[in-house]
């Protein structure tokens, strides 16, 4: 059986290098045949609204609205329910193939066999 990635990312423009590591990290293991749930909390759930991750920049990284549309090609990416709470996002706000899913659902992730999660 595969191993899951589980990859959490706290940070957004807030944090860039942050940002862009855990979104390289999900599409790199998506491209190496990795089943990858990529979640998008605190400030970077922005970027499960469309048009916001073109609008990110980070020198020398790759354009993260290409490596959020590779994971979404390839694995799942999730927004905390609260986070969307928090900036009144809802789910007809989002990108397709983004869902928005709680605490309840990570750790339910988090706990299957199989599993690795990172956390950035």
């Amino acid at each position: 059986m595969a191993r899951t990635l589980i990859v959490k990312v706290t940070a957004g423009a807030d944090a860039p290098e942050r940002c862009a590591q855990a979104f390289t990290v999900a599409a790199t293991a998506v491209a190496a045949g990795a089943d990858v749930s990529l979640w998008l909390t605190g400030e970077s759930a922005w970027f499960a609204l469309p048009g916001r991750a073109a609008t990110f920049e980070l020198p020398h990284s790759a354009p993260l609205e290409d490596l959020l549309a590779a994971v979404l090609a390839g694995g799942r990416v999730t927004l905390c329910t609260q986070c969307a709470a928090r900036r009144e996002i809802t789910e007809t706000d989002l990108i397709p193939g983004v869902r928005i899913a709680g605490a309840a659902a990570f750790v339910e992730e988090c706990l299957a066999d199989g599993v690795q999660a990172l956390v950035y």
